[in-house]
C-alpha cells in the first residue's frame, strides 16, 4: 500500500460524504463539549448559587444531551431543532442549573435557522426567539447574588445575536453568489445561441453565393451543351463556338467557387485564391510583426484540391492573427501534414514572452470575437474538423484536419 496516496484518498473521501456525516460529528462535538463544561464545575470558576447537575435525578445531562442530539437534525429541520434546544436552555436554567457551554447547540440551531432559512422569515424567527429567550433567561436571574453572575445571562443573549448576524451573512453570501452563478449562466448561453446565429447566418450567405454563383453557370452550360449536340454534325463552327462559352462559363464558375470557398466573410480584401503556396509570403509577413515563426512540412502524396489549400491558408493565416493580436511576440510553429486522404494543420504557439518593442493587445482572448468560429466553419464546408484550446504548458494550439475527397463524393 503506498502511503503516500493515504492523504489524497481520505481528502477525496471527505469531498464526497453526505452532509448528515458532519452534523453527526458536529452533534457528538456540541453534546461532549456541554456535558464536559458543567461536569466539573465546582472545581473551575464555580458559580454562586449554581445547583449541581446530578439534582433531579440527572436531569441536567438529560437536558443537554437533548440539545446535542438534536443538532443532526439541523438542516433538515432547523425550526424544530432551534425550538428543541431553546426550551432545552430555558428548562435547565429555570432549574438554576450551571451555565459554562450549556447553550453550545442553541446557538449552532440559531445559526442554522438564518445561514438556511429564506431570509426575511427567518429572520423574524430569530428575532422572536431571541427576545422570548431573553424574557425567559432574565426573569430567573432577577433574584441571582452575587449580580456579576447576570454576565453568564448577557453573554448568552449576545452570543445568540451572533449566530443570527453570522448565519445570515453566510446567507447572503451564499444569495449572491448563486446569482453571481445564474447570470454567469445566462451570459454564457447568450454567447452560444449568439454564435450559433453567426454560424447560421454564415450558412446562409454561402448557400446563397453558392445559389448565385453556380445558377446561372449551370443554366448557361445546359443551353450551350444543347446546343452542341444539336449541331455538332451539321455546323461544326457553331457547336465548336458553344463549347467555347462553356469552357469560358465553366471557368469562370470554379473561380468564383474558389474565392467563396476560401473567403467566407463578406468585406475581406485579402487575396481571392490564397493557397499553400502563399504560405511562406505569409509568414514573412508574421515575422515583421515580431514572431519567431518556423514552418514543419512534409511533401504532399497527391496533389491538394484548391479548396483545400484556401482554408488551409485561411486558418493558418487567422491563427497567426489571433497570436499577433492576442499574445505579441513569441514562438510559433506550423506544421503541416498532407497524406493520402487528408490534410492536417496544426498552428502553436508559446505563449506570452518578456515585454518587447512589439506589444501584445489585452482585454481579450485568443478565443473570443469570430475567428474561431469561422476557421471551424471552414472545416466543417469540406468534412473536416478543427480544435483549438490552450496548452497545458502555456500557450496555444489550433489543429485542424481537412478531408482532401470532397464531402458530397464520399460513399
Amino acid at each position: 500500500m503506498d502511503l503516500r496516496a493515504v492523504p489524497r484518498q481520505l481528502s477525496a473521501w471527505f469531498s464526497r460524504r453526505p452532509a448528515w456525516f458532519s452534523d453527526v460529528l458536529l452533534a457528538l462535538f456540541v453534546t461532549v463539549v456541554q456535558v464536559q463544561s458543567v461536569a466539573d464545575y465546582a472545581a473551575v470558576l464555580p458559580e454562586p448559587a449554581a445547583r449541581p447537575v446530578s439534582d433531579f435525578g440527572h436531569s441536567g445531562y438529560a437536558l443537554l444531551i437533548a440539545s446535542g442530539v438534536a443538532v443532526v437534525a439541523r438542516r433538515r429541520w432547523p425550526v424544530l431543532v432551534f425550538t428543541i434546544t431553546a426550551l432545552a436552555s430555558l428548562i435547565y436554567f429555570g432549574l438554576g442549573y450551571p451555565q459554562r457551554l450549556s447553550c453550545l447547540g442553541l446557538f449552532v440551531a440559531m445559526y442554522t435557522v438564518a445561514a438556511y432559512g429564506d431570509g426575511r422569515r427567518s429572520l423574524l424567527i430569530a428575532g422572536a426567539g431571541t427576545t422570548a429567550l431573553s424574557v425567559g433567561w432574565l426573569i430567573p436571574a432577577a433574584d441571582i447574588e452575587p449580580r456579576v453572575a447576570l454576565g453568564w445571562v448577557f453573554l448568552r443573549i449576545g452570543a445568540t445575536v451572533i449566530s443570527t448576524t453570522l448565519g445570515e451573512s453566510v446567507r447572503s453570501r451564499r444569495v449572491i453568489a448563486a446569482d453571481a452563478l445564474e447570470r454567469a449562466e445566462l451570459a454564457e448561453r447568450a454567447r452560444d445561441e449568439e454564435a450559433r446565429a453567426r454560424v447560421d447566418a454564415e450558412r446562409l450567405r454561402i448557400a446563397r453565393e453558392v445559389h448565385d454563383t453556380v445558377a446561372h453557370a449551370i443554366a448557361i452550360i445546359n443551353v450551350q451543351s444543347g446546343v452542341t449536340a444539336h449541331v455538332l454534325h451539321k455546323r461544326p463552327e457553331q457547336a465548336r463556338e458553344a463549347l467555347r462559352t462553356i469552357e469560358q462559363t465553366s471557368s469562370r464558375a470554379l473561380r468564383e467557387m474558389r474565392a467563396i470557398l476560401g473567403v467566407l466573410r463578406e468585406g475581406d480584401e485579402r487575396e481571392p485564391h490564397p493557397g499553400l503556396d502563399q504560405i511562406h509570403e505569409l509568414t514573412g509577413k508574421a515575422r515583421d510583426a515580431g514572431l519567431d515563426i518556423a514552418i514543419e512540412q512534409t511533401s504532399p502524396v497527391t496533389p491538394l484540391p484548391s479548396a483545400v489549400g484556401s482554408a488551409a491558408y485561411r486558418i493558418v493565416q487567422e491563427s497567426i492573427t489571433n497570436v499577433i493580436r492576442h499574445v505579441g511576440p513569441t514562438r510559433v510553429t506550423v506544421v503541416l501534414e498532407p497524406s493520402d486522404d487528408a490534410l492536417r494543420i496544426r498552428v502553436i504557439d508559446e505563449g506570452s514572452r518578456a515585454p518587447s518593442h512589439v506589444p501584445a493587445r489585452t482585454g481579450s482572448s485568443p478565443t473570443a470575437g469570430r475567428g474561431i468560429v469561422g476557421m471551424r466553419e471552414r472545416c466543417r464546408l469540406l468534412g473536416g474538423e478543427l480544435d483549438a484550446k490552450p496548452r497545458p504548458g502555456g500557450g496555444f494550439e489550433v489543429t485542424a484536419r481537412l478531408p482532401l475527397v470532397p464531402l458530397g463524393s464520399r460513399s
